[in-house]
């Protein structure tokens, strides 16, 4: 029997990888808080011995949080990663580690693809880009899959709280200079069951089919939740952060669809039915 190992196995990503994986005839260990921690290197060695791969989806993701936390940051999404390989390469062990958008900032405004150079703007992305460099360098058998607006049943996220701001106000404002693609989990699980059967290595991207603003994503949900209230565009500078966020998030998906047994959705369609799918079950 296939054991897999999932580091931030409750989360918004390692929820939906549990169950495809189970579905695909995988054992399925979930490892995170508050029973583990990832940088307990006692309980990642643990982890790692119980599997014959792991995905890690653990993450530090409080990014504005990670402008006052920085240390605490790089402990959880760089040290930790780098530790995570050293293991698995003792152990003979295939390790996909999820980064993400936030390691880019904004030297181009062209899809990005694995060999463009990284420019990260906060905290959080250069502790995601430390953590790749880390894992990388420990020669483990690895992939690494940057991942960009992530969306799932199982956590908060852009569309959850676009929906939930919806129900309470008349009009929102909404962020039209931000560029990326909506992506649900559920297909990100499907992108990494190809990677645990066919265990490529290296870095790839993986994101939805086609680019949109923050602005024309909220448009889609609104009208597809079938609500009134009225969306208006606004630069990124209306809403000041902590931490400052990229406005080209596209990616360049051509390297991961050599590797893919599916055609990736287009954004708009995948959005459309996991807001359509909410409010049937809002139905009932």
């Amino acid at each position: 029997m296939k054991k897999l190992a999932i580091l931030g196995g409750n989360g918004m990503l390692g929820s939906d990888l549990r169950i495809a994986a189970a579905a695909s005839g995988w054992t399925v260990q979930v490892y995170d808080l508050p029973d583990f921690q990832i940088t307990n290197i006692r309980q990642l060695e643990k982890a790692v011995e119980s599997c014959d791969c792991v995905v890690n989806c653990a993450a530090y993701t409080a990014v504005d949080k990670a402008e006052t936390e920085p240390d605490l940051c790089e402990a959880v999404n760089a040290l930790a990663a780098g530790e995570l390989g050293r293991i698995a390469a003792a152990a003979g062990k295939y390790v996909i580690h999820i980064s993400t958008d936030f390691v880019f900032g904004d030297l181009t405004d062209s899809p990005q693809n694995e060999t463009d150079l990284p420019n990260p703007l906060n905290i959080y992305g250069s502790s995601k880009l430390h953590g790749e460099q880390l894992l990388a360098n420990s020669r483990c058998h690895h992939a690494i899959i940057r991942v960009e607006w992530t969306y799932g049943c199982h956590g908060n996220n852009f569309i959850s709280k676009i929906l939930t701001l919806a129900t309470e106000r008349e009009s929102l404002q909404v962020i039209s200079d931000q560029t990326g693609a909506p992506t649900a989990t559920a297909d990100v699980a499907r992108a990494i069951l190809c990677f645990l059967d066919n265990r490529p290595e290296g870095l790839y991207h993986f994101a939805a089919d086609g680019f949109a603003s923050r602005y024309e994503v909220a448009e889609l949900i609104i009208r597809q939740a079938h609500l009134k209230t009225r969306v208006f565009p606004c630069p990124g500078s209306a809403f000041p952060s902590p931490a400052v966020r990229p406005g080209n998030s596209k990616f360049d998906c051509a390297k991961i669809d050599r590797i893919l047994n599916f055609k990736r959705p287009l954004w708009h369609n995948a959005l459309a039915d996991f807001v359509g799918n909410i409010k049937l079950q809002d139905k009932k």
